[in-house]
């Protein structure tokens, strides 16, 4: 889930919207988004949800990659 959590924070920092903006918007917090981007505070599906939904993200769940598929030599 880091790698989520690293994603939102990227995307919260790219959107060029103050944390005030983003909590007022997605009413998420304005304490969440500060523990969010120190890295004190993980995301909860609710809060990704509404941070998604606030910045025009859509969050996808698919099958995990094989290694295989990922270009990984299998040593063969």
């Amino acid at each position: 889930m880091d790698r989520l959590v690293d994603r939102m924070r990227d995307a919260i920092t790219e959107s060029g919207k103050t944390r005030y903006r983003i909590a007022q918007e997605s009413g998420v917090a304005e304490s969440v988004l500060s523990r969010l981007m120190s890295g004190e505070r993980g995301l909860s599906v609710d809060v990704l949800e509404r941070l998604a939904d606030c910045l025009g993200l859509e969050v996808v769940i698919r099958p995990k990659r094989s290694k295989r598929n990922r270009g990984v030599s299998d040593g063969r």
